[in-house]
């Protein structure tokens, strides 16, 4: 019976609020998700978009994060732009994705956030920058993270895994390769960046001490052997990982991996990882 009324029961409206975060080089647009009537929330996931590192803003998530905030009451979902490789490119992104997660902290009240626990998360481009961001907040011992999860990321300037050059599941492989090999020339234009862990976190050789990890792939998506070497990796340094490769889903438009991650099985995996944090 009380599966059945928590069925029956009608969704928390989603409070979305615009409001500036501050990146390395100065104000970023963003959102604040939230659900229900808390005044004070313990978890604050804060989200990076993707778009390849070149394009992309708050707008192409919002459905998704709304059914992440509408999932529980009690954490809130900070959306941040950070610099465009078109306008700059790396390390501009990650120092502002840094920023934004620093920024956070200082600005608890203005989130309904009590501090307790800070999770980085992004799709794509932006799972990059999550990913990166725990290396970072490691390596400069700021902000302490509670989890990363990253969804469907880029982790290879290189593109070299076997799923990126021969997945035949994916009839659009071959475009997805080539808009990463755009994307990769747009934010890493200087050959030897490619090879820096925070570009490349997958060739990063530093990978303990890391905050419990989600990874996400996805069954027909050609970033899918990255994501989960990358889960091995973490593994074999010690680090709390999960990885899952989710059902196919069509990933044609360019929010893709956005509309995937609402349709297969992104927020119920993301709920279970969140709820062992505490334990």
């Amino acid at each position: 019976m009380s599966a059945v009324l928590e069925l029956e029961r009608p969704a928390a409206a989603v409070d979305v609020r615009e409001l500036e975060t501050a990146g390395a080089q100065g104000a970023l647009a963003a959102r604040l998700y939230t659900a229900g009537a808390s005044v004070k929330r313990d978890t604050l996931i804060v989200f990076f978009h993707g778009g390849g590192f070149v394009s992309g803003d708050l707008q192409e998530a919002d459905e998704f994060l709304r059914h992440l905030a509408q999932c529980n009451e009690e954490r809130a979902v900070l959306a941040s732009n950070y610099t465009l490789a078109t306008v700059s490119p790396f390390p501009a992104a990650v120092e502002d994705a840094h920023a934004v997660l620093l920024w956070t902290t200082r600005n608890k009240a203005r989130l309904g956030w009590s501090g307790k626990k800070l999770v980085v998360m992004g799709i794509e481009a932006g799972a990059n920058l999550a990913a990166v961001c725990a290396l970072m907040a490691r390596d400069r011992a700021a902000p302490k993270l509670a989890g990363q999860i990253l969804i469907m990321p880029m982790l290879d300037p290189g593109l070299s895994t076997c799923s990126m050059r021969q997945m035949n599941e994916c009839p659009d492989r071959e475009k997805v390769t080539s808009d990463c090999a755009a994307a990769y020339r747009g934010y890493l234009p200087h050959a030897a960046d490619r090879a820096h862990p925070y570009a490349s976190p997958l060739r990063s050789t530093r990978l303990k001490n890391l905050p419990p990890a989600l990874i996400l792939s996805a069954e027909d998506d050609p970033l899918c052997d990255e994501a989960e070497q990358y889960g091995a990796k973490l593994i074999n340094a010690g680090v709390r990982t999960t990885v899952r490769r989710m059902p196919p889903a069509p990933l044609q438009e360019p929010d893709g991996r956005n509309e995937c991650a609402c349709k297969v099985h992104a927020l119920a995996e993301i709920s279970t990882f969140l709820a062992g944090l505490d334990r």
